[in-house]
């Protein structure tokens, strides 16, 4: 790799510090504060710190920190890979990434949606992963037809190689003025977005896993990679057991998308799926935690196409535990609660907590599911009987829930 300016090898190494003294602290990761010292003494440090390397973009609603969790795992069969591993997904954090693997000849970056246009300006990342696109902190994130918009103009004209889900339209649309695209049908289960065509507006027609418009030519493109339930084909038509750790069809999708990737890269599925398999928990994602033996398994929801995905993942013969906050990472606005479907959690026990429990509580009176109101997690998981639990939390709930076990990984 070209050797960093002066400038930029100093910014970088106090950038390292500034992330080392945060975690020695307890302040946090040192994620992002690193890249932020780092881009104040070096406004183009990004720049320079990805140039010559193999980077890959990692960009969706929901499953970017898995599927980039997968990828990585999968490209270090070629060598060292620098990522952004705890989900600091935005300049700050690639930066952070980046510097901390300052010789790593590949990259791998989760990437915020509304940055990937500015990322993939800025680091020239020769290959991007997009896998859906649904609401999502409506009070501060733009429509996401704005954003597919986006990725559309951002795309064009370069000579990315794009990896995208062809059974989202939204997405099939932002990816389709890249020159290079590879299809997966990954699969999308979460539908409420996508009723309309993103080209014309008219309606899309779904007949099984086909999509088209009605009133345009738009339609779903020709996968080269399939996810056919527990095992995914490949380009050439060999056929591939998923059988990874992670749990749940969304889990499934995600590996699929990884070893698409992996062979933009050039690894074959046979090197790169051992590697998926390795992979137990994403940062902090599906760990289980012990506590006066109940054992609790920690799940993400941040909007209504992740909670969908959860209650798959969660088993239905076990009480749960459901925590909301409504902090800035979260969204202010709560009210995504109202577009989701808790009806499924019927005839199990529910505990609500978090610090917007009375909105999702109110949510569940209106669904006619029955809880118990807790002031906190704690007293929530107080009151199950030793065994096992579900726990259902978004975002910086599920932060709280993890340091309260020493940020299990």
């Amino acid at each position: 790799m070209t050797q960093l300016p002066l400038r930029a090898q100093l910014a970088s190494a106090l950038g390292r510090s500034a992330a080392t003294l945060s975690r020695m602290t307890g302040r946090g990761d040192g994620s992002v504060i690193g890249g932020r010292v780092g881009l104040m003494l070096e406004p183009d440090l990004l720049r320079q710190l990805a140039r010559d390397r193999k980077l890959a973009l990692v960009s969706a609603t929901n499953g970017k920190t898995t599927t980039t969790r997968l990828i990585t795992s999968a490209l270090l069969d070629l060598g060292e890979v620098a990522t952004n591993a705890f989900g600091a997904n935005m300049p700050a954090g690639h930066v952070s990434a980046l510097s901390e693997h300052k010789h790593a000849p590949y990259g791998v970056l989760e990437v915020d949606e509304k940055y990937l246009p500015e990322v993939l300006d800025t680091t020239g990342a020769g290959v991007v992963c997009l896998m859906n696109l649904s609401r999502d902190q409506m009070d501060r994130a733009a429509e996401i037809w704005l954003l597919a918009q986006k990725w559309r103009k951002a795309l064009s004209g370069k000579p990315t190689h794009v990896i995208a889900n062809c059974d989202d339209p939204l997405v099939t649309w932002g990816a389709s003025t890249a020159a290079k695209v590879t299809w997966v049908a990954g699969g999308q289960r979460w539908k409420e977005d996508s009723w309309s065509c993103p080209e014309c507006g008219g309606p899309l027609e779904r007949k099984g896993v086909h999509w088209a418009c009605r009133e345009c030519t738009f339609h779903r493109p020709e996968p080269q990679w399939v996810l056919d339930d527990d095992a995914v084909i490949d380009p050439r038509g060999q056929r591939w057991l998923i059988d990874i750790q992670l749990p749940g069809l969304a889990n499934r999708s995600n590996a699929a998308m990884a070893l698409a990737v992996a062979d933009a890269f050039g690894l074959p599925v046979e090197r790169a799926l051992p590697r998926l398999r390795e992979v137990t928990s994403v940062a902090g994602r599906y760990t289980t935690v012990e506590r006066d033996g109940r054992h609790a398994r920690l799940l993400l929801a941040k909007n209504p196409a992740g909670w969908l995905e959860a209650f798959d993942v969660s088993d239905p013969h076990l009480p749960i535990i459901l925590s909301v906050n409504a902090q800035g990472p979260d969204g202010r606005d709560t009210s995504w609660l109202w577009d989701v479907d808790y009806r499924i959690l019927r005839g199990r026990p529910v505990f609500v907590t978090g610090e917007r429990r009375l909105d999702l509580a109110l949510r569940l009176e209106v669904a006619d599911v029955p809880f118990a109101l807790c002031a906190s997690f704690a007293e929530a998981l107080a009151m199950q009987p030793p065994g096992r639990v579900d726990v259902i939390a978004n975002y910086t709930a599920f932060q709280q829930i993890r340091s309260e076990f020493g940020r299990a990984v």
